[in-house]
């Protein structure tokens, strides 16, 4: 028998949460509510979901506070639900690690479809780095003044760590697995979200701008924009 996989559902308003409940568990994921700040947080320590769909406007502790405190010791996929649908907003819940914004009214399928995505990808995510135990150079990829290490999700930037949220560290080492490669919006969020994306694609921009504020263009190397069309990790010929 599989265990069922587990969905932390954190929204205050219950009816809400009863939905997402109930569709969730008709796809035949266990589910838990927690309607604040503070029992979420102590939910994820003791009920350790797979998975937690956090709203940001909760009562006490809000969604930013709570994903801050709770990437401190996991790495859970989070999906935040949010009424504000402002870039701000969107930059701000991606910039402390979430993996995904729904703006809310959403569509309860297309929820269940992302829920289902991330978590294929978190437990591909786990089964490789549990492959690889030990250090290997498939997990890391070396340019000069610039190393990053999948395997302990770290960035090495001109002999100093960098802070990234584990999105940005993966969509970095996946432009820079395949130098001067060019993929294009849809591309990205198709291999790093793991779904056909159904809103915009500046979820993508949100991410390399973040990126180029934390690393920036190297004689060597850099993350070049093609117009129109996406990205690449562009190197110099001696380099390839």
């Amino acid at each position: 028998m599989s265990i069922k996989q587990k969905i932390l559902i954190v929204d205050d308003d219950a009816n809400i949460a009863e939905l997402i409940s109930l569709y969730l568990t008709k796809e035949m994921f266990d589910t838990q509510v927690a309607p604040d700040g503070e029992s979420a947080i102590a939910a994820c320590r003791s009920y350790e979901p797979d998975l937690m769909i956090l709203d940001l406007m909760l009562p006490g502790i809000d969604g930013y506070q709570v994903c801050r405190e709770v990437r401190t010791f996991t790495r859970i996929p989070i999906i935040m639900l949010s009424a504000k649908g402002e870039i701000f907003d969107k930059v701000l819940g991606l910039e402390l690690g979430a993996d995904d914004y729904m703006e809310k009214p959403f569509d309860s399928r297309e929820l269940v479809a992302r829920v289902k995505a991330l978590i294929r990808r978190s437990k591909a995510t786990g089964e490789l780095n549990a492959a690889a135990q030990a250090p290997s150079d498939q997990q890391i990829v070396r340019f000069p003044d610039l190393e990053i290490n999948l395997t302990n999700y770290s960035v090495l930037y001109m002999g100093r760590i960098v802070e990234m949220p584990p999105k940005e560290l993966e969509l970095l080492y996946f432009l820079a697995s395949s130098p001067n490669r060019v993929y294009t919006r849809e591309q990205l969020l198709d291999q790093l979200w793991g779904y056909e994306y159904l809103g915009d694609t500046r979820t993508v921009d949100v991410h390399i701008k973040r990126i180029r504020e934390k690393i920036h263009d190297h004689a060597s190397w850099r993350i070049a924009t093609i117009w129109r069309v996406g990205y690449k990790f562009e190197v110099s010929s001696s380099n390839t």
